[in-house]
């Protein structure tokens, strides 16, 4: 047991398996009390039990940690707040939270109906509120606490996957909202975008550069988790195998100017000129991706 999270009490959503897990197990060697939650669904978000979280209990146990397992949904309020009422109840308070919940349902968006959509949005974007929601309540009043989100370089956009691009977008919007608003009271809120062999990872169709193990992720979460990570907030980092990467901030990159307002014509004139475009690099890699499968060879990422 190391002793870089002693004493604290740390929330984990999604902790049954996969990252989650890796993150709940490494949060535990490192002294925290930890909330085990996981719905316990297949990928799509079907067949819900809660052994797998009731089993990465015991295994903290069984290393001598403590944890509870909690095997409510993010995608009610009722289930995000009884995930941090679960620290609180059992630990005392909450420290940290982490937000790893998720399921996939890929369709192209012409086919893509509401049922693919909602239950994938429900379960991450609004996942990632309900628990952020409730813990935040509790942080503000102690002055004290960390908020670490699950985006994917997903959220750049997406060929097959509108929905958890989507999804995965407003998490970054949602994280770097409550830095900006609770940095005042201590609150910080971070965010990673993994890349790790996952159960949703091995759907990908294409090697992944770099791909790392989810153990590889864990050390990354508890550090934003420790008190020596207190002046970061509002920050995305990719943790992929070995590598760790920190994402821009959004800004403006060129703009033009006129007395007035602009008619359609002269946009036309002078937009390509004076602002033109900024490259999407998603296309570039599609239109490489196709050239590979054409040849025979699986693409990479």
């Amino acid at each position: 047991m190391g002793g870089f999270l002693e004493g604290k009490a740390i929330a984990i959503t999604g902790s049954g398996r996969g990252i989650g897990r890796a993150v709940a197990l490494a949060c535990a060697a490192e002294g925290a009390k930890v909330v085990v939650n996981d719905y316990g669904v297949s990928m799509d978000g079907q067949e819900p039990t809660s052994e797998v979280a009731n089993e990465v209990v015991e295994e903290i146990k069984a290393a001598g940690g403590e944890a509870v397992a909690n095997a409510n949904s993010v995608a009610t309020m009722e289930g995000g707040a009884s995930i941090v009422q679960s620290a609180v109840d059992n630990f005392g308070t909450i420290d940290g939270v982490v937000c790893v919940a998720g399921i996939l349902r890929e369709r192209m968006l012409f086919n893509m109906t509401e049922e693919d959509w909602d239950p994938v949005v429900e379960t991450h974007l609004k996942g990632h509120f309900t628990v952020f929601r409730a813990a935040s309540a509790v942080m503000r009043k102690q002055k004290s606490g960390s908020l670490v989100a699950f985006t994917s370089g997903a959220f750049a956009g997406s060929v097959a996957q509108a929905n958890y691009a989507a999804a995965k977008g407003g998490i970054v919007s949602l994280a770097r909202s409550a830095a900006a608003g609770l940095y005042k009271y201590g609150v910080r809120s971070n965010v990673i975008a993994p890349v790790a062999r996952t159960r949703m990872s091995a759907n990908v169709p294409m090697e992944i550069k770099g791909m790392g193990d989810a153990e590889d992720v864990a050390p990354m979460v508890v550090y934003l988790l420790g008190d020596a990570s207190k002046h970061i907030t509002g920050q995305i980092y990719t943790v992929s195998g070995g590598k760790i990467a920190v994402w821009n901030q959004p800004a403006e990159v060129r703009a033009m100017f006129k007395d007035g307002r602009w008619t359609p014509e002269e946009i036309a004139n002078q937009l390509d000129d004076q602002i033109g475009v900024e490259k999407m690099s998603l296309i570039d890699r599609l239109e490489a991706y196709a050239k590979a499968a054409a040849s025979g060879d699986k693409p990479n990422a």
